[in-house]
């Protein structure tokens, strides 16, 4: 099974809390964005993703490099003045 084939199993299970999108730029470069309602919210969804049970951390098979080259961050809404600039 490659790799969207995969992520789109693992998205409809998991909800509207994932969205999946590809690099223009660079081709075959994906980034899933998930939704979180709290900090603690994010850091419990980063650590089942990395997690090597989880079905999401599969997604490793078609990194070039493997898990040592998936790169999770957590990102957080700021306030930005419309002044500002």
């Amino acid at each position: 099974m490659d790799y969207l084939a995969y992520a789109d199993t693992l998205m409809k299970e998991s909800g509207n809390n994932v969205h999946l999108y590809e690099g223009t730029d660079q081709i075959n470069l994906f980034v899933e964005i998930w939704s979180a309602s709290t900090e603690e919210e994010a850091e419990a969804i980063k650590k089942e993703r990395c997690n090597e049970r989880s079905p999401w951390y599969r997604i490793a098979e078609w990194i070039p490099g493997g898990a040592d080259k998936m790169h999770v961050w957590t990102f957080k809404p700021v306030g930005v003045s419309e002044n500002a600039g």
